[in-house]
């Protein structure tokens, strides 16, 4: 299910191409850069940004020993990867051809890797070593098994993903952490003394960090994107986040998700973002990503996902009119 607003449809050629400054714009060389300041000192973050990019999250097998590639070598990968997602293109039948199911308006991946301290990144993964997400626990494996048979089913709406019934982000857009996915990838920051607000184009989410206390909420209260709460460590904005339900499952997380977020503000047209992945009932092991979230042109515009569309009734119906095809055929034995 993709959902967009005909106004964000009609600006995305704009957004496009304006990305391409945000995307290849340098801080002034010749003088270290000095991040803009608050009125009460702190970096300012405020604006629109990106994280769209062509960088995967894992290094794909072809690069295992390369996490940066030169500047050739990142046009030339750069120029594969469009061409291999130009779902524009004609050719490989029918049935391909629905499958493309939208055109290449309706894409918003970016058109360049991630690019950090003038190196281009083969994963956004950075720990483990070779840029892979840690195998899953024996219980983890598990809980997604049994996860992916409820979802198999259809048995109830509430057994759909957030992001399909218009509740939450697709792909953990939202967060945190904040991962870049097939479209929508912009956010607004709005920054206070007290709180740092996130508003998520994908699914209208918005997202609060609390800078006005230092202790999570009761661990008996449980929210989708978890309870955020940050401090400043010199220029860099820390965010600690846990407090997370069973229903956001990133990755095979469980409730007992971690996630640690660093923002930092690297240049004009930059922030650095960083975050950390702790779960031991998930994650073999804690495992970091890194990429640029760039600056966007503004306004972002309505997310137009109609909660309760009848997508999601037409799914649950389908469903029932199986199980009684094969409820009949079993009697007709």
């Amino acid at each position: 299910m993709i959902h967009r607003s005909p106004s964000t449809i009609a600006l995305l050629t704009l957004t496009v191409s304006m990305l391409a400054f945000g995307q290849t714009a340098k801080p002034q060389t010749g003088k270290p850069f000095a991040a803009p300041r608050t009125a009460d000192g702190h970096p300012d973050l405020e604006g629109t940004w990106t994280n769209a990019t062509l960088t995967p999250l894992e290094r794909p097998a072809a690069l295992a020993n390369k996490p940066t590639l030169t500047a050739a070598e990142a046009a030339a990968f750069e120029k594969r990867a469009i061409e291999t997602f130009n779902i524009d293109r004609r050719g490989g039948g029918a049935e391909a051809d629905v499958a493309r199911a939208y055109n290449n308006l309706f894409i918003d991946r970016g058109d360049k890797l991630a690019e950090v301290d003038g190196t281009f990144r083969t994963s956004l993964i950075i720990d483990p070593p070779d840029g892979k997400v840690p195998p899953l626990t024996p219980e983890g494996r598990k809980r997604v098994a049994a996860r992916m048979e409820r979802l198999a089913h259809f048995d109830s709406a509430e057994d759909r993903p957030l992001g399909e019934r218009c509740l939450m982000g697709f792909g953990s857009t939202g967060g945190p952490p904040m991962m870049p996915v097939l479209y929508n990838n912009n956010y607004q920051i709005v920054e206070t003394p007290a709180a740092v607000m996130i508003m998520v184009e994908m699914v209208h989410d918005i997202r609060v960090i609390h800078l006005d206390r230092q202790e999570h909420l009761p661990a008996s209260i449980r929210e989708w994107m978890g309870d955020s709460i940050g401090h400043w460590e010199g220029d860099t904005l820390v965010v600690d986040t846990t407090n997370f339900t069973d229903k956001t499952m990133f990755r095979g997380a469980s409730e007992n998700l971690h996630v640690v977020e660093r923002f930092t503000r690297t240049a004009p047209n930059t922030i650095l973002y960083r975050f950390t992945i702790d779960d031991s009932s998930a994650f073999t092991r804690s495992w970091t990503a890194e990429y640029p979230f760039l600056a966007a042109p503004g306004p972002i515009y309505e997310y137009a996902c109609q909660e309760g569309n009848y997508a999601l009734q037409d799914i649950l119906a389908g469903a029932r009119a199986k199980d009684k095809e094969a409820e009949a055929a079993k009697k007709s034995k």
